[in-house]
């Protein structure tokens, strides 16, 4: 009997583990363990426990559909199916891991019946008070719907089959057989593909639990690395776990230890771009209109820096968000697990060096911009931070082209601040130049207030990993801009010294106006005399008291910040450094957003020197930058009266500086 050959080539090795190398692999299963990526029985019991109450809502809601526009005896038998994707469905949860999860109807089920009658089911048949954080986003790309059952959040999204009146009652039917995609939008294509790819990988690795431990171990390093997320140009979840499942393929029996080790040195070594596969890709099935990832074909394919490619039909690359700069940092990190793992695997260094956290913030940089998001409430920043970080790696992508920049690193995440203000100028220093001195930690108690409303975040990674037109990818989404928005020149950028560089004519953030004090009920504003006692009244009415005499209570302006970083590597350092230009475009496609409101939204973009960093993106036991300690020269006795000439100082970095108007 022949083995079954995975992969488009023949493996490297079919050699059996050594006793060292199963070693080896007790050693990394025991060290994970410790780092907390598994979660307990109870946890896991509760996540199934979860999954089993949605599929018996999912059932309700298609019969409730189903009755709006058929008889009975569809009603009868209409039920729908929940599937699970993402690192649930392939075994890599830990605590605290969401559950991305796919509701599939019949056709006759419609997008907006879901999104009308599917949450106030689910809040309907759920045990009281599991439902919190309810959340519809019905405009996404992906429309999802996004809530907290029972603790785990939920990621939900949905797909009506248009070839099938009915969902099949067998529990072993799946979304493999391509024709479901018959008849399907790009959108609801991707939104099958989720599940769909998640099958194939697990598909098509020779051992699921060798690949599961040894994805594990890599998707802990890249998030230890800062070098894991789709939405900020690095590989996501899906991409990591596509290049684990390749090097699985070509050693189909050895360890996960071993294939940790391989991974590093295959992937530093990989001919980019040349695309990484886990199948051979299928071309000419005509079933759905989305395209099929073809580098002959399009020309936006053959951009991509570090194609990796989904195994389920349309193949689509899952990194084409990949740019220069990350690709750099990735290729750096992968040097250094080469060296950390062979290590490892000789004794001479144990699993936990290689989980070792980043340096991004301690020591890779010593300049940085820091792009400020900020909002006038919690609901609006949630919105509009979601797209400002879905726009970082525009950003990126026209400062890294800059000839004084060798690279341009954002950081995988933002840093969420709540402020509270006395006056507009405090507000203006917090949105315009990110200040500090008006942070507010919120109460435990309104913590908890908070988690229990209602939010309206937009999961922008995925709006962001399914954006249709390659052209939106790089130069910005197309929309119309709002009045009065089209010349509009953004916040001013601070220089590397702090100082506030003056703004181009109209650049200036449009600030809401103050509010006036609320008037007490029964007071009015009609001329008013004075009484005997010298209380203000309006003539033939004792008790009315004037608005002036009412002690005016001080009003707190509070301001929702999200700070997202990028490093900057100069080549030889200017004496100045001028990113306007770059950064205006770049905000000024932000603000042409449906997105923007005037007055609500703000957006700025500065730049600070390591040494400045705020003390929050430093964890306990990291040591921060400090600033260079001043070489004083020694001098020798001066017999003269004659006054020695003294040199210029030079600026110790670039500062930034307006474009010439």
């Amino acid at each position: 009997m022949t083995e079954r050959v995975y992969g488009v080539t023949p493996p490297i090795s079919t050699a059996l583990p050594t006793e060292a190398e199963k070693r080896m692999h007790q050693a990394l299963h025991e060290e994970l363990r410790a780092q907390g990526t598994f979660e307990s029985r109870a946890e896991t019991e509760a996540r199934k426990k979860v999954i089993a109450q949605l599929e018996k809502i999912t059932t309700a809601f298609v019969k409730k559909a189903t009755a709006e526009t058929q008889n009975s005896f569809m009603v009868r038998e209409a039920i729908g199916r929940v599937f699970t994707y993402g690192s649930y469905r392939l075994g890599v949860y830990g605590p605290g891991s969401d559950i991305d999860t796919l509701v599939v109807a019949p056709k006759h089920v419609t997008t907006e019946q879901y999104f009308r009658l599917f949450p106030p089911l689910l809040v309907e048949m759920a045990p009281p008070g599991a439902i919190t954080d309810l959340t519809p986003v019905p405009d996404a790309f992906v429309p999802i719907i996004k809530f907290e059952f029972s603790g785990i959040s939920i990621d939900l999204i949905f797909c009506s089959i248009k070839g099938l009146t009915q969902i099949p009652e067998d529990k072993s039917w799946n979304l493999t057989d391509n024709t479901l995609l018959r008849g399907l939008s790009e959108n609801e294509v991707r939104s099958l593909n989720g599940t769909r790819v998640t099958d194939e990988i697990l598909n098509l690795v020779p051992e699921p639990a060798t690949f599961k431990l040894a994805l594990r171990a890599i998707k802990l390093w890249a998030q230890r690395k800062a070098i894991y997320a789709n939405i900020m140009g690095f590989p996501g979840g899906v991409a990591w776990a596509m290049l684990v499942a390749r090097v699985c393929q070509l050693y189909p029996k050895t360890t996960s230890a071993v294939v940790v080790n391989k991974f590093f040195h295959i992937m530093l070594k990989w001919p980019w771009p040349l695309p990484v596969l886990l199948k051979d890709i299928e071309y000419n099935i005509s079933v759905t209109r989305a395209p099929v990832w073809n580098p002959k074909l399009y020309s936006s394919d053959r951009n991509h820096r570090m194609p990796i490619i989904t195994p389920a039909y349309p193949a689509m690359c899952a990194t084409h968000n990949i740019n220069r700069s990350s690709k750099v940092v990735i290729m750096q990190e992968l040097e250094k697990g080469v060296q950390v793992t062979e290590e490892i695997m000789t004794g001479r260094a144990p699993w936990k060096a290689l989980f070792t956290k980043h340096t991004f913030f301690t020591s890779d940089f010593r300049y940085y911009l820091t792009v400020i998001s900020s909002s006038r409430t919690k609901d609006a920043q949630n919105v509009w931070s979601g797209f400002i970080e879905s726009r970082v790696r525009v950003l990126v992508n026209k400062i890294e082209n800059h000839a004084a920049i060798v690279l341009a690193r954002p950081f995988n995440k933002g840093y969420d601040r709540q402020h509270r203000c006395q006056n507009y100028e405090q507000l203006g220093d917090v949105v315009n130049s990110g200040s500090l001195a008006y942070l507010y930690k919120p109460t435990p108690e309104e913590e908890e207030k908070a988690k229990g409303e209602a939010k309206t975040e937009v999961k922008a990674e995925l709006i962001n990993a399914n954006l249709k037109p390659e052209s939106v990818l790089q130069d910005g989404p197309v929309v119309k801009p709002e009045p009065g928005t089209e010349t509009a020149a953004p916040p001013p950028v601070t220089a590397a010294d702090g100082a506030a560089i003056k703004p181009e004519p109209g650049a200036e953030s449009a600030m809401p106006p103050p509010a006036p004090p609320p008037v007490a009920d029964g007071v009015k504003k009609e001329e008013v005399t004075k009484n005997g006692d010298g209380v203000e009244q309006k003539d033939g009415n004792d008790g009315e008291v004037k608005l002036a005499d009412i002690p005016e209570k001080k009003q707190e302006l509070e301001v929702f910040t999200t700070n997202y970083y990028i490093g900057l590597q100069l080549g030889k350092t200017p004496a100045s450094l001028d990113l306007s230009r770059e950064v205006q475009e770049w905000m000024s496609m932000c603000r042409s957003s449906d997105l923007y409101k005037e007055g609500v939204n703000f957006l700025a973009v500065t730049h600070i020197k390591n040494t400045m960093l705020p003390d929050d993106v430093f964890e306990p036991g990291e040591v921060r930058p400090r600033p260079p300690k001043k070489k004083l020269k020694r001098q020798a006795p001066d017999d003269s009266s004659a006054q020695q000439p003294t040199k210029k100082s030079k600026p110790v970095g670039p500062a930034l500086t307006p474009a010439a108007s």
